[in-house]
């Protein structure tokens, strides 16, 4: 993933030539770079050459499954990612989460808020400056969570790799250890919006952590849900 500037650069990637027109005119229009591919075998080409801050992804590609697409993402490139679904896919938002995507957003989709979406999830992918011992890493169960490399390592030092959602995730439950958080106030804290009836990203999103972290499911120790209100993170939480 390329470092914050003046000018990010999003990767467009739609084989519907109209709205990818309107699209790179509209965010060129407010302040990014935009590149475009038309499918997946463009896209692996695209973050292959120059760096990239972004990929919109369309799941609808014509020469490859949208979804298999976000798995390569996911272990070749690992930078913040936005799906384009079908309104109404639910099904195709839920497995894009829980394959890391950042956020999600349906067609036909507001501009302004796709704006929105997209500063929002740079913003908490960038990447903030600090130096060692300043109180930018917090300790859990073994674990330890770096806020200015945005990386987790285990017991023994060996690195859990999370996506920028995740990390975030992880980084807003442990600043409320040992409180109960709604739901809504995770969505706001993350996307800048309120959590609607049918959306799934917390929860979709809290069940990857516990995979990652080892947390059984069916009994977690570490991030507990609070039936009908939202998640408490229970461990014991130091800054380092």
């Amino acid at each position: 993933m390329a470092p914050p500037s003046d000018r990010p650069t999003v990767l467009v990637v739609d084989d519907d030539t109209e709205i990818v027109a309107l699209l790179q005119r509209y965010l060129a229009g407010n302040g990014f770079h935009v590149r475009t591919a038309g499918s997946g075998a463009g896209l692996r080409e695209q973050i292959a050459g120059e760096a990239v801050d972004l990929v919109l992804l369309d799941l609808g590609l014509p020469d490859e499954d949208g979804l298999s697409v976000l798995r390569h993402l996911q272990t070749a490139w690992r930078g913040p990612v936005i799906v384009v679904t079908g309104r109404g896919d639910a099904v195709e938002r839920v497995v894009g989460l829980e394959l890391g995507a950042d956020d999600y957003v349906t067609k036909p989709f507001d501009f302004r808020e796709l704006l929105a979406r997209i500063r929002s999830v740079l913003r908490r992918a960038a990447r903030p400056e600090a130096s060692a011992g300043d109180g930018q890493r917090i300790g859990f169960a073994g674990f330890s969570l770096n806020l200015s490399t945005r990386s987790l390592v285990d017991a023994s030092g060996a690195a859990l790799p999370l996506t920028s959602g995740e990390f975030d995730l992880l980084a807003a439950l442990l600043e409320d250890a040992g409180k109960v958080v709604d739901r809504d106030r995770l969505m706001t804290r993350l996307h800048g919006r309120d959590a609607g009836p049918y959306d799934r990203s917390i929860d979709v999103g809290i069940a990857r952590l516990r995979r990652k972290l080892g947390d059984d499911a069916a009994s977690p120790t570490l991030i507990r849900s609070v039936r009908g209100v939202g998640y408490l993170f229970a461990a014991d939480v130091r800054r380092l």
